[in-house]
């Protein structure tokens, strides 16, 4: 079985785009992940999204993005046998110190439950898991050295095992994002990124989101992927 990246969806704090499609859009003035929303991103509104926590907005922004570039559609009662991998350098630990901080302001005896939620690491993923309509598999991975070539490794081995025939694999900070969609390519098709293996390498020397964007960017120009 191959295995391909079919799409890249990524956020920086100063724009957002599509490796495959070669879409880039740059914030303008005041826009941010909170506007996201406003710029028709997602096919459908996202609930609560403006109680989102930054996390849970720029993964949601992210995996809207890859599957987009990945023409992979979704809607509020559409589910799909699509799993998600995350991870990030720091976990839920700025979330956590601030509902505890909540906590003790509020006399120890209760906190927000807004903040509450985001106090897992896995919180952000879930948010995106239940917007997309996901019922594949859903992890979060500690980050560390190679977090992000470990994630895809983990992705490309639960397609393989026949745990899901699609699975976006990401890493999210408070600034940027970066989210991959790894599936089956049983026809060969030439309208991916590339195949996983190109991926892999790339992914284990460029640790930056921006230079990892603009290597694949290369590489699909290269290809001649329209």
């Amino acid at each position: 079985m191959t295995i391909s990246v079919r799409g890249i969806g990524w956020l920086t704090s100063e724009g957002y785009g599509c490796v495959r499609t070669g879409l880039r859009y740059a914030y303008q003035p005041g826009e941010g992940p909170h506007a996201l929303p406003k710029r028709g991103l997602f096919s459908y509104p996202v609930k609560n999204f403006g109680r989102f926590d930054v996390l849970s907005k720029m993964t949601c922004g992210a995996v809207a993005l890859a599957l987009q570039d990945a023409a992979l559609g979704y809607g509020p009662s559409k589910k799909q046998d699509i799993g998600i991998i995350g991870t990030n350098a720091e976990g839920s630990l700025k979330t956590d110190l601030e509902y505890f901080n909540d906590y003790i302001e509020s006399g120890r005896t209760l906190s927000r439950g807004s903040l509450f939620i985001y106090t897992l690491p896995s919180s952000p993923l879930g948010e995106a898991a239940i917007h997309f309509g996901f019922l594949g598999p859903l992890f979060y991975a500690a980050g560390g050295k190679h977090s992000l070539a470990l994630l895809l490794d983990t992705a490309s081995e639960l397609v393989l095992a026949g745990e899901t025939p699609v699975m976006l694999a990401g890493k999210v900070e408070k600034d940027e994002a970066v989210f991959f969609v790894l599936g089956e390519n049983p026809d060969h098709d030439r309208n991916v990124v590339c195949a996983f293996p190109e991926a892999r390498a790339l992914v284990e020397t460029i640790p930056e989101t921006a230079g990892l964007i603009g290597k694949f960017s290369l590489l699909k120009s290269r290809k001649g992927i329209v």
